[in-house]
């Protein structure tokens, strides 16, 4: 019976297999007596190929390119770019030499300028004594070394009221400080050093033969020691600026002081550190900026020009010795309206100073400068409030000189003449 099924089952048609189901080739296969008597077929025709001379046009300009691109990077003249290289084919780094015109002024100007550290005494939490304590932070340019000292110009806001001066070297040598003067009206100052750790000093630019649009370059310590040395490069966007300064903080502008305007940043730190030009001399020193919400990019610095006489008044005497009068003044337009029926004035006269009291044995007294004459010009120059006579008295007059002012005296004209001496005061 198994025999039976056994060939019944061979017999019977087996289901389809796809693993015995002949392949494409033998279902389509030809018998080879057709494949015999068949006629062969035509040759293809060759493929079309390029012509050999566009190829050997495109060769030799590639050529001829990249032998431009190699002559180009190793026969230039200009110094190389700066930054590390890295091998694709075994992973190793190599080092590019940096020297670029602007990093090298950068690093021989950069050991010129100083922290400054303004220390003033107050009550220690711990040790419940008084002990100098650091109140603010600034910048300073060293300008000379001579005699074994050195010396730095800085801002007169950057020293004022210091207890103590402590001096941060771009290697972070710290070194005590002396102040050897201040001007408030400039917002200049000069310390003191020792100088057998300066290795060199800044040399002086022409801030007058600036022109707008001038590279320059800003270094100093933006809010703090913390970015000592801290580079920020801008143009010169303006000069003979004159910005308003509130130097009591009562609320009444007693200065304009003359700045150039630059877009180099200038921060809180920054104050007293260089400005200088694409020859690495100094040609301003960093002093404010403003902080207007809507104001961006405005920085302001004092040119040296300016500052240059100021400077060596400071550290020759200390002091700056201004030309003065021997007056107390006050600006016309302050006084209210029903006094100034005192004055007697004409009424196209608008603007000037009132001259409130005349002290003894000055210049004023001895010229008869009287209480209530009005200034209104000296030396032709037209005077419309304190700030404009400051102006002229302090940057245009010297000690020692002849000046003519017009006043009006009970509503008339009067020219006055006088031989300026120094002091504090008008």
């Amino acid at each position: 019976m198994d025999d039976y099924n056994r060939d019944r089952e061979e017999e019977q048609p087996r289901p389809s297999d796809p693993l015995n189901e002949p392949t494409r080739a033998e279902r389509y296969a030809v018998p080879q007596e057709e494949v015999t008597n068949r006629t062969p077929p035509p040759p293809e025709p060759p493929k079309r190929r390029g012509s050999f001379f566009p190829a050997l046009f495109g060769a030799i300009l590639g050529g001829l390119l990249v032998w431009l691109l190699m002559f180009t990077i190793g026969g230039s003249d200009e110094k190389p770019v700066t930054g590390t290289v890295q091998d694709s084919s075994n992973s190793e780094q190599v080092s590019v030499d940096i020297n670029s015109d602007l990093t090298g002024v950068v690093e021989n100007s950069t050991d010129a300028v100083v922290g400054i550290t303004n220390l003033q005494r107050g009550q220690d939490f711990w040790s419940q004594s008084e002990t100098p304590q650091a109140i603010g932070t600034g910048s300073g340019v060293l300008y000379k070394k001579e005699n074994g000292k050195a010396y730095i110009v800085t801002n007169h806001h950057v020293v004022e009221d210091a207890e103590e001066l402590e001096i941060t070297l771009d290697d972070g040598t710290k070194i005590e400080g002396k102040l050897i003067g201040s001007d408030v009206w400039t917002d200049l100052a000069v310390v003191e050093i020792d100088g057998k750790d300066i290795k060199s000093t800044i040399e002086f630019g022409d801030s007058d033969a600036l022109k707008r649009g001038e590279t320059v370059i800003a270094i100093g310590n933006p809010l703090g020691l913390g970015f000592s040395g801290s580079v920020t490069v801008g143009v010169v966007s303006g000069k003979d600026r004159s910005i308003p300064i509130d130097i009591d903080q009562d609320g009444s502008i007693d200065w304009q002081a003359d700045v150039l305007q630059t877009d180099a940043a200038i921060n809180p730190g920054n104050s007293g550190g260089a400005l200088i030009n694409m020859a690495g001399q100094l040609i301003g020193i960093n002093s404010m900026k403003i902080t207007e919400a809507t104001v961006e990019g405005i920085g302001l610095a004092i040119p040296i020009n300016l500052a240059l006489p100021v400077i060596k008044q400071l550290e020759e005497t200390g002091e700056v010795n201004r030309p003065t009068m021997g007056v107390s003044l006050l600006d016309l337009r302050n006084i209210p309206v029903q006094q100034q029926s005192v004055l007697q004035l004409p009424d196209n006269v608008k603007n000037g100073v009132v001259v409130t009291e005349v002290f003894r044995n000055t210049p004023a007294q001895t010229a008869g400068v009287q209480k209530y004459d009005t200034i209104v010009e000296m030396d032709g120059e037209p005077i419309e409030d304190m700030v404009t006579l400051r102006k002229h008295l302090y940057n245009e007059k010297k000690v020692g000189d002849s000046m003519t002012m017009k006043v009006y005296r009970e509503g008339k004209p009067v020219t006055i003449d006088m031989v300026l001496k120094d002091g504090n005061s008008f």
